[in-house]
């Protein structure tokens, strides 16, 4: 039951997420509107970490079976990408680096924050 409690919990966010889109006079992704509603309903204690630790842990640890089928899908257009190889290879690269960049400095000002808060 605690399994479907959570579940339930993480779709309802996404269907909030869904409706507050559809509402928005401009284009926002609904993924990202039900991370900042997820983080606000932990942040002012309407949600606990206890209430979807567990689903949210499965759904981390299998990630990257929801990459697939978007891998499958660059497979099956390989033909059309092949003119663009150097350009995609180049965004990769530096989104890469650029993400690894601004993850390690959030990281930083995390831990920072942390230890002033904890004195």
């Amino acid at each position: 039951m605690k399994i479907i409690k959570q579940v339930g919990i993480i779709f309802l966010l996404c269907w909030v997420s869904l409706v507050i889109e559809a509402l928005l006079p401009f284009s926002f992704p609904a993924s990202v509107i039900g991370m900042i509603l997820l983080f606000l309903c932990l942040l002012t204690g309407v949600l606990k970490i206890g209430h979807i630790q567990e689903k949210s842990d499965f759904l981390l640890s299998n990630m990257a079976f929801f990459f697939v089928p978007a891998g499958v899908s660059i497979m099956n257009y390989l033909d059309l990408l092949a003119d663009s190889v150097v350009p995609l290879l180049l965004i990769c690269v530096v989104s890469t680096v650029i993400t690894f960049a601004v993850t390690a400095w959030s990281v930083r000002l995390t831990a920072a924050a942390m230890r002033r808060w904890k004195r």
